[in-house]
């Protein structure tokens, strides 16, 4: 896996070719001349201390904390696509990941695949930022290589590392949960104090316990429906201790993960097999009764713990028993 970043990739982009890209996917004139409009000619100063700085006029990029940049530049990387059908390419805003699948140690494909990307940057206008990009490697096998050739991006070698953290989670070359889960407990931890200080201030239950979902669980439940299904006892034990430390302070009660994670996966995989757009949906196929999905087949408890087939044993209703005969 190569874990991509961008050097100001929001401020790289160039208004006409993002207004071309826009009228491909399909929009109507006026609204790519709107936002071609809305994008150039853009003045900015800058004012520290009542004093103020001359204009400088923009012609590039899109405005930081504009809530349209991150669809603008969805929607400008939309034809950066895989050119091989064993390598994927994830992309949500500016953090874009290539995920290959080597196969008999030939890593032509996801080589190619990275030189067709930093082709395409350089005719984006798009910069990659080689000392921040990184690769992890993930390989289960019992005679696995250690003598990897060093990936090289315009001339620059990559540091291939064995923890990231991308979009919140932290991901290791083994696909393990602890390191993410000791983050989690400890940013939790930490959190537990000011709950602490709240409570002793005199504040009600009910504002402790919405300081809590606010402050707490929100850290605890972060993409659980990626990890919580494969973590460990121990690491599960550690996140219910927080859970049950708090609720002592609080002094009510309060969901434990576990019935969290439950609706979570629910809800999700209730949304993916509804949605036939969504790349997963194709993973809950009917059974001829049109009542229950077929469940996913694995192999290893990793892949059996992991999102996809949980959800769709979460969905499939339970067989009733069978009637007993005497």
């Amino acid at each position: 896996m190569l874990f991509v970043d961008f050097s100001s990739a929001f401020n790289t982009v160039i208004p006409d070719k993002l207004v071309l890209k826009l009228l491909e996917v399909g929009l109507p004139a006026s609204l790519c001349h709107w936002i071609r409009d809305f994008l150039t000619n853009r003045p900015q100063v800058v004012r520290i201390s009542g004093s103020t700085s001359s204009p400088l006029v923009l012609n590039t990029g899109t405005p930081q904390g504009c809530v349209l940049s991150p669809a603008l530049f969805t929607l400008f990387t939309h034809d950066c696509v895989a050119i091989h059908p064993t390598n994927t390419v994830v992309k949500y805003a500016d953090d874009t990941t290539i995920v290959g699948l080597i196969s008999d140690n030939n890593e032509t494909h996801y080589r190619e695949e990275i030189l067709q990307l930093t082709q395409w940057c350089s005719a984006n206008n798009l910069v990659l930022n080689t000392g921040k990009t990184k690769e992890v490697i993930v390989d289960y096998r019992r005679s696995r290589r250690t003598d990897h050739t060093p990936l090289l991006i315009d001339g620059e070698v990559v540091e291939r590392v064995d923890n990231i953290k991308f979009l919140g989670l932290h991901i290791t070359s083994d696909l393990s949960w602890n390191t993410n889960t000791s983050h989690l407990v400890k940013k939790a931890q930490q959190r537990l104090f000011f709950l602490r200080k709240l409570r002793r201030a005199g504040l009600s239950s009910r504002l402790l316990v919405n300081f809590y979902r606010a402050m707490i669980e929100s850290i605890l439940c972060l993409n659980m429906t990626v990890w919580y299904g494969s973590c460990t006892a121990l690491e599960r034990k550690q996140l219910t201790r927080v859970v049950r430390t708090a609720q002592g302070i609080v002094g009510c009660p309060l969901p434990y993960l576990d019935s969290i994670y439950t609706d979570r996966v629910k809800k999700r995989a209730g949304s993916i097999a509804m949605d036939s757009s969504h790349p997963g949906h194709r993973l809950f196929v009917p059974l001829p009764s049109g009542k229950r999905y077929r469940n996913i087949w694995t192999t290893t408890n990793r892949l059996r713990n992991s999102f996809f087939p949980t959800a769709v044993r979460a969905i499939t209703p339970c067989r009733p028993p069978l009637p007993h005969i005497s």
